[in-house]
């Protein structure tokens, strides 16, 4: 070896052979990693085709592009995973594909420990493009937030809020969470409330909505609108006014609300139902009835305006 390496001393000998042991190893080795390398260019224009098949054949199947695509991108991710593994060994024929697999496997427990909120996102994005709770154009209400959804993304989900801000939400907490769809069905209930005086018709009043409802231009007439007496306020009769629209997007929500409520403030007065305001009684001992003070007799109420009911105490006694 000394007499190949003229100038060299013999201490250079192991390194000198040490390398041209690499370099022969390097030789031998490049047929292995250029067959790799031709093995892995395969499945790369393989994985194409998969992924352009998968998401053809889902298409056709009826899924929705955003669906077709995401499933497309994971087939192709699995056949690029197998080709380089299968890559790998070809180029490395002393690399165990057991031992490799092993290392992988706890390297990806690993990774998954780090980074556990974004797979999990990962994994929601994907059960709510498959099972579709809602889609796109779907207008939610997700805790504090609602809007239009404008984008189903793998990590996270895009609305866009009716005060025109967009707000980006983790798959997770919606897969996961509570979620409103508001336009989920092609039809929804609204209601608004109004209410009444005590000595006013209830059955008037109710009339007189129903028939106000009937005039408003986006009121479904089936199912039926509704008026119920729900609650005896402190100073008024609440009533439930209860109807259908379509569409139920939240425009048509707003406007026709406002529609309902300005035709009845205009029609409920103008036929003598009162539109009352907080009020607040205060009955003074010896002020209003002649039985005032006498507690089996004593009325809390309004004055009685019936012809039996006693005078009230300053008209018997007008000295007072």
């Amino acid at each position: 070896m000394a007499a190949a390496f003229p100038g060299f001393s013999a201490e250079w000998t192991p390194i000198l052979t040490r390398l041209q042991g690499m370099w022969t190893g390097f030789l031998a080795a490049i047929p292995n990693f250029l067959f790799g390398l031709i093995i892995f260019t395969v499945v790369w224009f393989i994985a194409g085709l998969v992924r352009n098949a998968v998401h053809a054949v889902a298409g056709r199947a009826g899924q929705p592009p955003g669906i077709a695509l995401v499933l497309g991108r994971v087939a192709r991710w699995a056949v690029l995973v197998v080709g380089f593994l299968i890559a790998a060994t070809i180029a490395v024929p002393s690399l165990d594909a057991a031992a490799l697999l092993g290392t992988l496997g706890f390297g990806g427990v690993a990774i998954g420990f780090a980074f556990k909120d974004i797979f999990q996102n990962l994994l929601a994005g994907l059960l709510i493009l498959v099972t579709r709770p809602f889609r796109i154009g779907d207008q939610i209400v997700s805790g504090p937030h609602e809007g239009t959804v404008e984008d189903i993304q793998i990590r996270a989900t895009l609305i866009r809020t009716y005060d025109n801000r967009r707000v980006v939400i983790p798959n997770s907490e919606l897969f996961t969470g509570r979620v409103v769809v508001n336009t989920a069905y092609d039809r929804r209930r609204i209601a608004v409330n109004v209410g009444i005086g005590y000595g006013d018709d209830v059955e008037q009043a109710r009339a007189l909505i129903l028939q106000s409802l009937r005039e408003v231009n986006g009121i479904l007439p089936d199912p039926a609108p509704q008026v119920l007496v729900r609650e005896l306020g402190d100073f008024s009769v609440n009533l439930e006014v209860r109807f259908w629209i379509d569409p139920p997007v939240r425009r048509e929500v707003v406007e026709t609300q406002d529609a309902v409520l300005e035709r009845l403030k205009s029609v409920l007065p103008a036929n003598g139902i009162d539109l009352p305001l907080p009020t607040s009684q205060v009955l003074f001992h010896n002020q209003t009835e002649a039985t005032d003070g006498i507690r089996a007799q004593q009325r809390e109420g309004w004055p009685s305006r019936g012809e039996d009911d006693p005078a009230p105490l300053r008209e018997q006694r007008p000295d007072k």
